[in-house]
């Protein structure tokens, strides 16, 4: 719960940094993303002696695949993610994670038969009515959204299916790695284009995108660490700490405007939030008191 619950945390407040990484594009910086993410990898693998591991998982074809899989999804929610963050629609990536966890907690449901409480089902009832009254604000399509929702909820649970069978280092150094030639290409279209802007604007510039690996990978393997120790639905409970956060940034800090009917939207899903937070603490309650009596 602490490695979901501080993944999530850190995803909330990501916003600001990719804001200071302007004037650099999102196309850029995705690619950046991936290539300093897999070299913070190489480097955890060799601190922590897991090369033994990803040799063993790279002798698995099934687990290859199931982490190429990952890596496309990752790619997908990280470009959606920044092209809205770097556009000025933070508050509508926060509308694609509150979303997630109703999607995520369907997918623990339908796909891996996991069971939900009837507070928890209330909480999705009035999280969906706010999801569709958010969109109703819109008054568009909000396809950063839906990507971003569907792109991740995908990806917790491929994360879920593999579990135990690859660590969290492991898996994400594989995800970068299949995604290396996609970077690759990408920065050479920049460079065709717009041009590359990493190195030329600042130290300080410079340095920011250099960590932007640190700041891509470490979220990722808290997210990955817990994801295959708790039940998928929880994981999705969890989830509305991203958005809140988010939502808070996009308008507090970057003043993008929020017009009545979406704060009424987003209050029904704190109003959710508040439904599981009451759910999880009577489940903590009842799961005190069923616990047997220790021996004399």
């Amino acid at each position: 719960m602490a490695f979901t619950i501080g993944a999530y945390l850190l995803w909330g407040v990501l916003p600001l940094y990719f804001v200071v990484l302007a004037p650099m594009g999102p196309w850029e910086v995705v690619a950046w993303r991936v290539l300093l993410s897999f070299v913070f990898c190489l480097v955890l693998l060799t601190l922590t002696r897991g090369w033994s591991s990803l040799w063993a998982i790279m002798r698995r074809p099934a687990l290859l695949g199931w982490s190429a899989l990952a890596g496309v999804l990752i790619y997908v929610n990280w470009q959606a993610f920044v092209i809205g963050t770097l556009s000025d629609r933070v508050i509508e990536t926060s509308l694609g994670y509150f979303i997630n966890p109703i999607f995520t907690v369907l997918l623990g449901v339908v796909v891996l038969r996991e069971r939900i409480t009837r507070l928890q089902t209330v909480a999705i009832g009035i999280a969906t009515i706010a999801v569709v009254v958010i969109i109703a604000a819109y008054g568009d399509f909000p396809w950063i959204a839906v990507t971003l929702t569907l792109s991740f909820g995908l990806y917790g649970l491929v994360k879920k299916r593999v579990g135990a069978a690859v660590d969290a280092v492991s898996g994400l150094t594989l995800e970068s790695f299949w995604l290396i030639p996609i970077a690759v290409v990408m920065l050479i279209v920049v460079g065709q284009t717009t041009g590359i802007t990493f190195g030329g604007v600042s130290p300080l510039h410079t340095a920011l995108v250099a960590g932007a690996g640190i700041a891509t990978a470490v979220p990722l393997l808290l997210f990955a660490a817990g994801t295959r120790r708790i039940d998928l639905s929880l994981v999705g409970m969890f989830q509305f700490i991203t958005p809140v956060l988010q939502f808070l940034v996009g308008w507090a800090l970057l003043g993008e405007p929020m017009p009545l009917e979406r704060w009424i939207g987003f209050v029904l899903v704190w109003l959710a939030i508040v439904v599981f937070i009451v759910d999880l603490l009577l489940q903590r309650r009842r799961g005190r008191r069923q616990q047997p009596a220790p021996p004399a």
